[in-house]
């Protein structure tokens, strides 16, 4: 997984810490954003293998987010991981278009392994 961006959205300082140390230790090169009205832009500019975001966040959600993204032609294709803490949100994340769901609290061997599905 070798030069796989990953980019990550989440609001949680301490979360996004935690994942790019993992994410970094098997490989993958992480971009983080915690703005969310700052994510879209981002996306376009850093041109990620796979997406992982929170679905609340405050300014703009997560699935507002992966909505913009699903309607985007360049953008459509791209792999997304949704994740929150409450499991009323699966089914928002879902249909707003998310190829995959995890609840937090994560293992991080789910998230990898989710990655590693969508880019094959």
């Amino acid at each position: 997984m070798q030069n796989t961006k990953i980019l990550i959205c989440d609001d949680d300082d301490e979360i996004v810490s935690v994942l790019t140390i993992l994410l970094e230790a098997e490989g993958f090169t992480v971009i983080t954003e915690n703005d969310s009205t700052r994510l879209f832009d981002k996306i376009k500019a850093v041109n990620p293998d796979v997406l992982i975001i929170d679905i609340w966040m405050p300014q703009m959600s997560g699935d507002e987010i992966i909505r913009q993204v699903r309607a985007d032609s360049e953008l459509q294709m791209l792999p997304i991981i949704a994740f929150s803490a409450s499991h009323k949100t699966k089914v928002c994340a879902m249909e707003a278009g998310a190829d995959r769901y995890i609840s937090k609290p994560f293992d991080i061997d789910d998230i990898s392994q989710a990655i590693t599905d969508l880019l094959q």
